[in-house]
């Protein structure tokens, strides 16, 4: 019996390996370096898993440059373009000149969102782990119980003389026949005192995937615009309208539903493309979540972020600031998956409103 379990579990190995010579004819992980610009010398890894493909980026916090699906890109490019890592990139200023955007970048973890000082202390915007290049870099990818599966795993280090000491240790995987992303992160205070950890995770999406007339799905319970510019038509939160130009950046601070296992979503769909995109994560690490709409030329996006903190930095959080005991660990683990077809994207409207009803 025991053998026919295993035979069965092997039958779409058989079956694949009957069309191809070699499976990185559709499913691969290559390790590569970028050659020019801004980029130049960064190591990354390019994963193709049937049809769809990202690159993730080896020397900046494993975070995903670009993500595309059946040749359709998804995510957005900020207009400094694709950018290495650098000793200067958050430094005053240049922590908004050196963000690129991407599918996602991981915000942290001594600060998210606006910069600040406490005392002699700068906290740059976004914080240093979008920058931390990666350490005991792996990627493998082989058959495992009838499943191809590829992944890139490393660790990335935030730390000083006299202070704090974080470990992030991230896992990427993909199997090939599934449009999915899944994302595993294990953070560590490796300090002998208890320290702040704060973490945003800012997934960013563009043309021509983010277009006029794409929606946000959300199971929110409120929406609470962050200023008087996110106040302008408010009520079109979930659209995304056509571009204007100098148009201000709107952010929405969303209270989400959950099911009894804290398990959440967000979503943005394009009805015309017939695609869709959602992340799955619990509010169990991550319990506020933050919306950014931008409908200005040239900087056209939607940001959907999963967080444990809030928006005006460190030195606003107060009592709610988010710590980790000596040698805590915390693991947060997220999905990111493709909708395709009327029914997937439906099936996220309906999913959105039970968890309402709950």
């Amino acid at each position: 019996m025991k053998r026919y379990m295993e035979v069965d579990k092997m039958k779409e190995q058989y079956e694949i390996l009957k069309k191809v010579g070699n499976i990185q004819q559709t499913a691969a992980v290559r390790k590569i370096e970028f050659q020019e610009g801004r980029a130049r010398g960064m190591q990354g890894y390019d994963i193709k898993n049937g049809p769809l493909r990202f690159q993730v980026m080896g020397d900046k916090c494993l975070d995903i440059s670009e993500l595309s699906y059946k040749g359709i890109n998804l995510s957005f490019l900020a207009k400094s373009g694709l950018i290495g890592r650098m000793d200067y990139d958050t430094h005053g200023e240049e922590g908004t000149s050196n963000i690129m955007g991407g599918l996602l970048f991981t915000c942290g973890l001594e600060n998210t969102c606006l910069a600040c000082r406490e005392g002699e202390a700068y906290y740059p915007m976004h914080g240093r782990v979008r920058s931390a290049p990666g350490e005991q870099l792996c990627a493998s990818a082989g058959w495992e119980e009838g499943k191809y599966r590829i992944a890139v795993s490393g660790q990335m280090r935030e730390g000083k003389l006299f202070g704090n000491h974080m470990c992030l240790s991230r896992r990427v995987e993909t199997v090939y026949g599934e449009r999915k992303i899944l994302i595993t992160d294990e953070i560590e205070n490796l300090a002998y005192r208890e320290e702040p950890m704060m973490v945003l995770y800012h997934f960013n999406m563009g043309y021509p995937f983010l277009d006029e007339g794409a929606r946000v799905i959300l199971p929110t319970k409120k929406v609470t615009p962050r200023d008087e510019a996110a106040m302008k038509q408010q009520e079109l939160w979930d659209q995304m309208e056509a571009p204007a130009d100098n148009e201000p950046e709107r952010v929405y601070l969303h209270e989400l539903a959950e099911d009894r296992e804290g398990n959440t979503f967000a979503c943005l769909i394009n009805e015309r493309l017939q695609l869709g995109l959602r992340i799955r994560f619990s509010r169990k690490y991550l319990p506020y979540f933050v919306q950014w709409k931008s409908l200005a030329s040239g900087d056209y996006v939607m940001g959907l972020e999963p967080t444990n903190s809030g928006v005006y930095g460190r030195s606003r959080e107060g009592e709610h600031l988010h710590t980790m005991q000596p040698f805590e660990k915390e693991k947060i683990q997220f999905s990111i998956e493709i909708l395709e077809g009327e029914e997937e994207l439906k099936a996220a409207s309906d999913e959105a409103q039970l968890l309402l009803q709950r």
